[in-house]
């Protein structure tokens, strides 16, 4: 990630931006603290599929795997 003073990003817009949009991103700091990220935008996609899916995990097995166990060993899984 590219770091630029908030000053260099006023003075060297295009410069910065053109990073953007080739994909790079820019953190933008002021007085040395970070304010703002510059990112480029994520392809139009439904906001279902930009979001990654997190596994759902009971007492610390994956619900998932405790599915999958059942039916290997010949076990019925129902909703509740």
């Amino acid at each position: 990630m590219k770091q630029a003073t908030f000053t260099e990003v006023c003075n060297h817009a295009k410069q910065y931006f053109d990073i953007v949009e080739k994909g790079g991103s820019v953190r933008v700091r002021r007085n040395g603290k970070p304010i703002a990220d510059i990112v480029p935008i994520v392809a139009d996609l439904p906001s279902w599929k930009r979001r990654r899916a997190q596994p759902l995990v009971l007492d610390g097995v994956s619900l998932s795997h405790m599915i999958l166990d059942a039916r290997e060993a010949g076990l019925r899984v129902e909703a509740v």
